[in-house]
């Protein structure tokens, strides 16, 4: 049986602060983000199954990443634990939908961070093969599970 890559595309928006950084984006600053996310599986041979001819039902895949990526990062501020964030979010009603996190919120590291919230979520039989993240319409950051064998 063949293996086939299926991917999905998500757009969201988010803000985040990079701590310690020594440029611009030490400010909170907000980005127009573009999410690819690839799985990849043997699609169903039976014609009696309601998904023949599927690898993963596009809408299941997008339930996924809609509801524990999208929904819960879009129009939100991330900002790492290490960052005086205390009086920042002290501001009522400024940061209702925020995020601190333990680790830096580069492109790279929401890249990661996606990865492990997806991949335990997938179905049986499917593998998270790529996820990309534009965090500009040039810049990007992607973790591929080729490059990733042994995590």
């Amino acid at each position: 049986m063949a293996t086939i890559r299926v991917t999905k595309f998500y757009e969201f928006e988010m803000s985040h602060a990079l701590w310690n950084y020594d440029g611009l984006c030490k400010n909170i600053h907000g980005h127009s983000y573009k999410l690819y996310v690839t799985v990849s599986g043997t699609p169903i041979h039976d014609i009696e199954h309601k998904k023949n001819g599927m690898v993963i039902d596009f809408s299941d895949l997008k339930k996924i990443v809609k509801e524990r990526i999208v929904d819960r990062f879009d129009h939100s501020l991330m900002i790492s634990s290490r960052a005086p964030h205390e009086k920042l979010l002290e501001l009522e009603g400024m940061y209702e939908r925020h995020h601190v996190v333990d680790f830096q919120p580069t492109c790279e590291n929401l890249v990661l961070h996606f990865v492990d919230i997806i991949r335990p979520l997938l179905p049986v039989g499917i593998k998270l093969q790529r996820v990309t993240l534009y965090e500009t319409a040039n810049s990007s950051a992607e973790w591929d599970a080729t490059d990733n064998q042994s995590s």
